[in-house]
């Protein structure tokens, strides 16, 4: 079979020949590129092994052998999505509508995820409370925006790289999302701790992505001047089983339209061209 195939960690993905999987099998129809999937190529995640060759790709959707369509997530493996086929695990998968767009669903399946599950599982959101989302201006702080007012929340800001807005909507937030981790969650901190109107007011901050930086000198006094929870949220943080709970739920609401997300398929022969492209498309790659 063809697959996109990583060689070198320095190197973007190659479209090549592959051995074919085996196992409960799966024709892949769309499966993202994403800023997990690229750290995954790039041997950067903390999931990541060393092993080589690699097949990238965490997730996305397929066709079984009797027809049916499947959204399907991958665990640690070395054989990802990024292939004509893939072995999946069926505990891991949902099955779909016959009417379900591959690509629109593989596109928007795992950024709502990462927001949706967090406010859910790990943050525990209620009806009402104040959600900032922190790297708003990515693709998948911009879908959290939209995931937290679809699951309740009664106000929620977007706040990008340059910070504007931050010190007023973080004085007296419930949750933070945050996509950026390094040096600006530090600052962030150093900005809303001051600020918040109610310091016994519990404010939790859910660490999702780390696109400024994978380590953040968290200043000390954050975790002593006021009520603050820092979690994270991702693979080995959730329960896969309480993730899956959350996959139909995720998928009606994508399949519905519910949330605005440009897609852009591209042929998986063209996956060394494209890997480096700068996009506000959630690229797909079609097999």
């Amino acid at each position: 079979m063809k697959a996109a195939v990583v060689t070198d960690f320095d190197q973007a993905p190659r479209y090549q020949e592959f051995e074919d999987p085996s196992g409960e099998v799966v024709e892949v129809l769309a499966a993202a590129l994403s800023p997990r999937v690229r750290s995954q190529a790039a041997g950067s995640h903390y999931s990541s092994g060393d092993e080589l060759p690699l097949i990238p790709g965490i997730d996305g959707v397929g066709r079984t052998s009797t027809g049916e369509l499947r959204y399907f997530l991958l665990p640690d493996t070395n054989r990802g999505a990024m292939a004509e086929r893939v072995a999946i695990d069926v505990r891991r998968s949902i099955p779909l509508p016959r009417s379900s767009d591959p690509v629109q669903l593989a596109a928007a399946m795992n950024p709502v995820m990462s927001s949706w599950v967090a406010l859910r599982r790990r943050a525990g959101l209620k009806r009402g409370q104040r959600v900032l989302v922190l790297g708003a201006d990515g693709n998948a702080g911009r879908l959290a925006l939209q995931v937290a007012r679809r699951l309740g929340a009664g106000e929620v800001t977007g706040i990008g790289r340059d910070g504007a807005g931050l010190v007023e909507a973080g004085a007296r937030a419930d949750i933070v999302l945050d996509y950026l981790w390094g040096e600006p969650t530090a600052e962030a901190l150093k900005a809303i701790v001051p600020a918040r109107v109610d310091d016994s007011q519990q404010l939790t901050w859910v660490q999702i992505g780390s696109v400024a930086g994978l380590e953040s000198p968290i200043p000390s006094a954050a975790l002593r001047a006021v009520n603050l929870r820092i979690v994270g949220s991702g693979q080995g943080s959730v329960d896969p089983g309480d993730i899956k709970k959350e996959l139909a739920a995720i998928a009606r609401e994508v399949g519905r339209g519910t949330f605005d997300l440009q897609a852009r398929a591209v042929p998986l022969s063209e996956v060394e061209a494209t890997w480096a492209v700068k996009t506000t498309d959630r690229v797909v790659f079609i097999p």
